[in-house]
């Protein structure tokens, strides 16, 4: 399998720690690519039609793209514990988890694009303070919900962990922790995992 990605990319680190946990990365070939939204990778706008990263070409030339359907397929391919709950309660709250910390993402990357991309006299400090509402918003929720995450390995801790560790390289001023100390907690844990620590965003 090849993987187009970027070793700065959240969504890319999400996809390789389930690689990682599902003992399947030694399958994978991590191409690396340059990209950004107005100038995408040749390479990846083949794999993937709307030309983002991660995207992912299995061993018989099927083309996946976005996060979430890599890391299920990826946790279809092993037989060792799942990443994605059976249906059911469990499954519900690591989607939800899942869709927080990848919202979360969401609205960090239009800071960081809004910041690099526009001209500095078309920036829009609104726009940036209403995308950063949502990324309190879903810290906020991933601290109530992380009383309950203990040592759970699933498809939502590893999104929310990623979304974490994407905050605290591309916002080092942010003090998320100081008003989410539970999940200061939880994350101190698990960004511990051996998954995480050899998935570090560089760059």
């Amino acid at each position: 399998m090849k993987l187009y990605q970027s070793p700065a990319s959240p969504y890319v680190r999400k996809v390789v720690v389930v690689a990682h946990e599902t003992g399947l990365i030694d399958q994978i070939e991590l191409e690396a690519v340059k990209t950004a939204p107005g100038a995408p990778d040749a390479d990846v706008a083949k794999a993937n039609p709307v030309k983002k990263i991660p995207a992912l070409v299995t061993d018989d030339g099927l083309s996946l793209f976005d996060s979430p359907v890599i890391c299920e397929y990826l946790d279809s391919q092993h037989e060792g514990p799942k990443v994605f709950p059976e249906p059911g309660n469990a499954r519900w709250h690591a989607l939800r988890v899942q869709a927080a910390a990848d919202g979360l993402l969401d609205a960090a990357l239009l800071i960081i694009y809004e910041g690099r991309i526009r001209p500095e006299e078309l920036h829009y400090k609104p726009w940036t303070d209403a995308q950063m509402s949502k990324v309190d918003g879903a810290l906020a929720a991933l601290d109530t919900w992380s009383e309950d995450f203990g040592d759970r390995v699933d498809i939502g801790t590893i999104t929310a962990g990623c979304a974490l560790g994407y905050l605290d390289f591309r916002f080092p001023d942010k003090d998320w922790r100081g008003e989410n100390r539970a999940l200061a907690t939880w994350y101190e844990r698990f960004s511990a995992r051996p998954s995480m620590q050899a998935t570090k965003p560089v760059g």
